[in-house]
């Protein structure tokens, strides 16, 4: 195990504090923006194009919450390479037990019923079959785009430790 440097190694642990806690208030923020311009488009009956306007906020919540863990991920396989981390070596070895409580980190099934309500204003308005398909296909994309990506964190712990593997110097981070 290499002996870790004082300054890189508190600072990165540090940062993967911060970031998993920016990351649930970026959730709870943005999921709260979310929910006002969804009641204002709902409360103005707006054209159904509008439906858009709290699809992007959403949108923009979810890459948040997915740059802010996958930057998390990223750190912690550093750590577990270059420094044989003790914690990120038990974190990546215990997994998800069988019968355990699924914690998904990307919040990926509020974000799929945030963009399921948010069609709720389209609906009322009575849509155009383009408006429809538009406004849909918009709102279809989001929840591939969520789905994808948890698709893609399930997998990054391996592929970023590989890749530590192959570029960080054996006992780099040594004293």
């Amino acid at each position: 195990m290499s002996t870790p440097q004082p300054d890189e190694y508190g600072a990165l642990r540090a940062t993967i504090r911060e970031r998993g806690t920016a990351r649930v208030w970026v959730l709870v923020v943005g999921l709260l923006v979310w929910a006002a311009l969804a009641a204002a488009t709902a409360a103005l009956t707006s054209p159904p194009v509008a439906a858009l306007i709290p699809l992007v906020a959403l949108a923009a919540t979810f890459e948040a919450v997915f740059s802010l863990h996958a930057s998390v991920e990223r750190i912690g396989r550093y750590l577990l390479v270059a420094y044989d981390d003790e914690w990120e070596r038990v974190a990546a070895a215990f997994g998800r037990p069988s019968g355990a409580i699924a914690i998904d980190p990307l919040f990926t099934v509020l974000f799929l019923v945030a963009a399921v309500v948010n069609l709720e204003p389209l609906m009322v308005t009575q849509p155009t079959r383009e408006e429809l398909v538009f406004v849909g296909g918009a709102h279809a994309l989001l929840a591939l785009r969520v789905i994808v990506a948890r698709a893609a964190a399930a997998r990054q712990r391996k592929v970023d430790a590989e890749r530590f593997r192959q570029i960080v110097p054996q006992n780099s981070a040594s004293s």
